[in-house]
């Protein structure tokens, strides 16, 4: 049965998301300070007038909307879910103004492609892009991977359990303290050490290949935000494959890697627990996926002569396994031609490693390799029981930030999200058959939204239709907040609606 609505309801949850839209207001500041460091005053009146939105809608709330009581378990899904969906809404405010996008509409899947970490772009004329509105466009990627509501969480919320159910809301688990503001900050204080290291590490390398440097210490910030965000916007049209540098090649592709590991694991090696990384089930089970899609895609370029020259074949195949494969979607080929590059096998290896993904609760989309691992040892456990005698006690555990037992309810809750996730991949697929899209490309754009990867067969441009675009929000979303919470704020619309419940959601579960 689904829970009514009450006025009560709608005030708290409206009044938690104006905190969320000022948390974006807030982040719209630093491209704001760019531009008008740069002097490009258009792109910084586009930013001034964003954040006024952001800080009007926030006031309104705040003022209109305050209930004495805490967030419940519904409450802080429906905050993640409805936030995201306004935080898209009032940040492609300046997209729209910068004059990029050819509609409203396109400029909110670029910024909802951003937030997931998807990184596919409907933007014209990338390569002439304002510096102001490049930093938004990888801040966007950079806050999305570590969860826009962590940055409330971190400077506008206060502890409780109504934060942390907020927290849990944007599909993370992992808590690096018992207090989960405090888990919040560890998790900003993890990703802006990285930045800095892994900023000046590009710095060098952009300098070596000649790049001006001014342009290189932006661009150096820029690569470094998609990468370890796991995401695919890039400030150039051709992507990765602009910088023709092996250095950032290989800089790029160590960064977005860690940054596909779980939170969780970064602190256990910060604070030198290190026997972790070779004990985690996620590790374990994405370096064996790593391998069978390697050796798929290996296999693949054999069989079409898809790519000549060793070494540029050993280089482009590599940088594009690691890519799919953390849905890092930064890409070494011509923008579109993937598919036609690598030929059919070698499209459905990355296919594949595009589907698993990376760690939960990282940057990271797809099945996530904890899932993967319970599965797989699930099926292990079950065959143990049939061989082993009736008296005998059989149990598995897997490794993951602790250990964890494999009940029924873990294994089924592991099965209920992948099956989600093949039936968001196969409904992607079939409407871009619809739109007359042959079956493989088809497939390759849905999963590549559906596990926020980036990577395009050519589908996803300015003149796709617009129900396709439309759709293919949908499948960003629901990627990245993993269904559940997509499914509570459906409910809720549905019973604001009319449908039949009966009132109250303060008791957990709902």
């Amino acid at each position: 049965m689904i829970l009514r609505t009450t006025t009560r309801d709608i005030k708290l949850i409206l009044y938690w998301v104006g905190r969320v839209i000022l948390g974006v207001g807030m982040l719209m500041s630093i491209p704001l300070v760019i531009s008008l460091v740069l002097r490009e005053w258009n792109a910084a009146l586009d930013f001034a007038l964003a954040i006024s939105a952001c800080c009007a809608f926030w006031l309104v709330t705040e003022n209109t909307c305050y209930e004495r009581r805490d967030l419940g378990w519904m409450h802080g899904m429906i905050v993640v879910s409805l936030g995201w969906i306004l935080a898209m809404l009032f940040g492609a405010i300046p997209h729209m103004l910068s004059g990029h996008f050819a509609s409203y509409l396109d400029a909110c899947f670029d910024l909802m492609s951003g937030y997931t970490t998807t990184g596919m772009t409907l933007i014209q004329d990338l390569d002439h892009l304002s510096h102001g509105m490049n930093m938004w466009r990888h801040l966007l990627t950079y806050a999305g991977g570590q969860g826009i509501v962590v940055i409330a969480l971190t400077f506008l919320f206060s502890g409780g359990a109504g934060a942390f159910r907020v927290y849990v809301g944007e599909g993370r688990e992992e808590r690096l303290y018992p207090n989960v503001i405090r888990t919040a900050r560890a998790i900003w204080m993890i990703s802006l050490t990285y930045l800095v290291v892994g900023s000046f590490a590009l710095y060098l390398a952009l300098l070596g290949e000649g790049m001006p440097a001014g342009r290189g210490l932006l661009h150096s910030v820029w690569l470094f935000m998609e990468s370890w965000a796991t995401a695919g916007f890039n400030p150039q049209s051709l992507n990765i494959l602009y910088y023709h540098s092996l250095s950032v090649e290989l800089i790029t592709m160590v960064i977005f890697t860690i940054g596909s590991f779980n939170f969780a694991l970064h602190f256990a090696v910060w604070t030198g627990n290190r026997r972790e990384v070779l004990r985690n089930v996620e590790i374990r089970s994405m370096a064996c996926t790593l391998f069978i899609g390697a050796a798929l895609f290996s296999l693949g370029l054999w069989r079409a002569g898809a790519l000549r020259g060793t070494g540029i074949a050993l280089r482009k195949g590599l940088y594009a396994v690691m890519s799919a494969h953390t849905t890092a979607g930064g890409s070494v080929f011509y923008p579109g031609k993937t598919i036609s590059e690598l030929g059919l096998v070698s499209a459905w290896a990355l296919i594949l490693m595009m589907m698993v993904g990376g760690s939960a609760a990282s940057t990271a989309g797809g099945f996530k390799g904890l899932r993967v691992g319970i599965i797989f040892r699930s099926l292990w456990q079950d065959v143990r029981r049939v061989i082993s005698p009736d008296y005998s006690v059989v149990s598995e555990k897997v490794r993951a930030a602790g250990d964890l037992w494999l009940d029924d309810q873990v294994v089924r809750s592991a099965m209920f999200v992948v099956i989600c996730y093949m039936v968001l991949f196969i409904g992607g697929a079939v409407a871009g058959m619809f739109f007359s899209h042959e079956p493989t490309s088809a497939f390759f754009e849905s999963v590549s939204l559906g596990s926020n990867t980036g990577l395009t067969a050519g589908i996803t441009g300015p003149a796709t239709p617009i129900a396709l675009k439309l759709t293919y929000m949908i499948i960003m979303w629901m990627g990245r907040l993993e269904f559940i919470f997509a499914f509570a704020l459906i409910a809720r619309v549905y019973s604001l609606l009319g449908g039949r419940g009966r009132g109250g959601s303060g008791r957990k579960g709902r």
